[in-house]
């Protein structure tokens, strides 16, 4: 005889005997069982697609599912009685996975907003729910508001409260004091016939004045600070920002050309709730031990952390990280001369690599090297700047940015040396493109001065560009150098993981996704014979300048922000759970809207790599 069908049981059996379900009263089941919406799904119907687990949770009445991954070839299979989606997959998986059905199927579908109702009202779902969106009032007090996001998109022009209050640079200081006392400010700025000439701060009265009992009416002139920094009305307020912190200023004037528009202050930058930078930069020049830049430098990650929850571009997070790295080295290099005493000779010390793109992250290594002038003399002054080097160096590494892999650091003797025997170097590495000498190219081709007489720099830089513009030799071999970093793209378009290594399964962001994008804008500069160093930049002057089309300049810039932004974020996420950040990204971290666009910006990489090797 044939054996008769299996009862199918009731949703309120299913419920009760349940063990998430049981857990609440009969009364509260009976109230909840309509607001489930059941539905019978046949063997290989698809449950759920890519992307849409979290649009319901589903509870397997009877019947068995599978949750696949696509992308990674991962596959879990559930049975009755276990749930899915909203609240019960991992949040990470959430967009990533779709739900097929392997067997024929009964599913109960709950919405997410009736799921986070009732977890709110029984504590004791919550448990089970592991992915439900937490609003911990604890998380708000360490991310920036959307206030932070305007400090880096609004003009500078918006955050100035009054027209500027200037006087004449032979007015007593007395005079000026009294009107700052009168109208309640902390500077003015000096006009003569219109043009800015110095300005004052309530600092200067402090510090030039009433410390060393100047007489009050001498012209203000004497304590002023000459030919003061400025910043244009129209740029971003982030720029302010970005110059204060460098330059440890509190004041800075706003320019509509040679017109005074106003004043802007660290106060003002205050009111937009991003100025932890400013501050950070502040607190570094302020120490005189290296226990105390050790100290504050482990504030710098969580500065990327909340800049990553703002949402803050990669171009901005990298110069304001950049900012940071660099009043480190300043206050290093300081700290070195009043340790040793003044340098016997003029130089300059240089940042290579990302520090002098401005696209410094938290996971850094520390490239650099030291330009002499040609007065140096090894058996003179070689001991000085040996120690004086290896004190910077050796602090930077204390501070987090380890000593250079491959030695590319002024404390190394080959890149400690004299402008003649940089220009030699240079020289060589174009007219003779070896190996060696390109992957040297791709460092310190990448220059830019810290502290010292930019002007060493400066010459050279404008004589090497010549140089290697138009060089089509030197720069086909740029090229074939730049080719050995690829996108992780198959065939057919799909995203090719590392199969060994310490970092299995993972992409590279930075050696196989921005890497490429720094060399290409690289060789565009070098053909085009321009000298700014920033990735993002170098693609705006070269596409100017007509070595790569407006459109694929623009892409590549999209591409390189994408990038970077995905790099922040997984770092941020790192150094959350107490992880030391690094650069290979998993997929399951990302939505499937997210890896579209990441096989998207690799595709846009490869393009252009190909068209600059058939170019070359």
């Amino acid at each position: 005889m044939p054996r008769e069908p299996k009862p199918v049981e009731s949703l309120a059996s299913v419920l009760a005997n349940h063990r998430v379900w049981g857990l609440i009263s009969a009364a509260d089941r009976t109230a909840l069982e309509p607001l489930f919406t059941c539905e019978i799904l046949a063997s290989s119907a698809i449950v759920l697609a890519q992307g849409q687990l979290h649009t319901r949770m589903g509870l397997i009445l009877s019947g068995d599912i599978s949750l696949i991954d696509p992308d990674l070839g991962l596959k879990i299979r559930l049975h009755t009685g276990e749930m899915f989606g909203f609240g019960a997959t991992p949040q990470h998986q959430l967009t990533t996975w779709e739900a097929k059905a392997t067997s024929s199927c009964r599913i109960a579908w709950l919405q997410p907003e009736t799921l986070t109702s009732l977890c709110q009202q029984h504590g004791e779902l919550a448990y089970f729910f592991t992915s439900l969106p937490v609003n911990d009032p604890a998380s708000d007090l360490d991310t920036p508001s959307d206030d932070a996001l305007n400090l880096l998109s609004t003009p500078i022009r918006t955050l100035i409260k009054r027209a500027p209050i200037t006087l004449s640079p032979g007015t007593p200081i007395q005079t000026v004091a009294q009107l700052m006392r009168d109208l309640r400010v902390s500077s003015v700025l000096l006009v003569e016939q219109d043009h800015l000439f110095g300005l004052v701060t309530d600092r200067d009265l402090r510090n030039r004045v009433v410390a060393q009992g100047l007489d009050i009416s001498r012209p203000v002139s004497d304590i002023a600070t000459m030919a003061p920094m400025t910043v244009s009305a129209n740029s971003p307020a982030f720029e302010a920002l970005l110059l204060m912190a460098r330059h440890n200023i509190h004041h800075m004037p706003v320019m509509e050309g040679t017109s005074i528009l106003g004043m802007i202050t660290t106060t003002d930058l205050t009111e937009q709730h991003s100025t932890s930078a400013v501050y950070l930069a502040g607190d570094i020049y302020k120490q005189t031990t290296l226990e105390g830049l050790i100290s504050i430098s482990g504030r710098i990650k969580l500065l990327q952390q909340h800049l990553a929850a703002a949402d803050a571009s990669a171009y901005s997070t990298g110069h304001i990280i950049t900012a940071l790295t660099d009043a480190i080295t300043i206050r290093l290099i300081n700290m070195a001369e009043a340790q040793m005493g003044p340098a016997p000779i003029e130089y300059v010390w240089v940042a290579a690599g990302s520090q002098a793109r401005n696209e410094q992250t938290a996971k850094s290594d520390q490239d650099n090297c030291l330009m002499l002038d040609d007065a140096f003399d090894e058996a003179t002054h070689g001991a000085y700047f040996k120690a004086f080097s290896k004190f910077v160096c050796d602090g930077l590494a204390e501070c987090g940015y380890v000593h250079c892999p491959g030695e590319m650091m002024a404390m190394t003797d080959q890149w400690r040396q004299p402008r003649r025997v940089w220009a030699e170097y240079f020289h060589k590495w174009v007219d003779q493109p070896k190996p060696k000498a390109l992957m040297l190219t791709c460092v310190f081709f990448d220059l830019r001065a810290i502290h010292g007489k930019a002007e060493l720099l400066d010459g050279l830089r404008q004589q090497v560009v010549q140089h290697t513009k138009g060089n089509s030799l030197f720069l086909a071999h740029m090229v074939s150098n730049a080719l050995k970093h690829r996108p992780p793209l198959g065939m057919f378009g799909q995203i090719t993981l590392s199969k060994g290594g310490d970092n299995p399964h993972t992409i590279d962001l930075k050696h196989t996704g921005i890497v490429p994008i720094v060399d290409l804008a690289r060789v565009y500069a070098l053909a085009a014979g321009v000298t700014v160093a920033n990735t993002h930049d170098r693609l705006e002057v070269s596409s100017q300048a007509g070595e790569v089309s407006a459109q694929s300049a623009r892409d590549l810039r999209d591409a390189l922000e994408f990038l970077g932004k995905l790099r922040i974020a997984h770092q941020a996420r790192q150094m959350t759970q107490g992880k030391a950040p690094d650069n290979f990204l998993a997929l399951e971290e990302l939505s499937n809207f997210e890896r579209s666009h990441l096989k998207n910006a690799f595709a846009v990489v490869q393009t252009l790599q190909d068209v600059l090797k058939q170019r070359y």
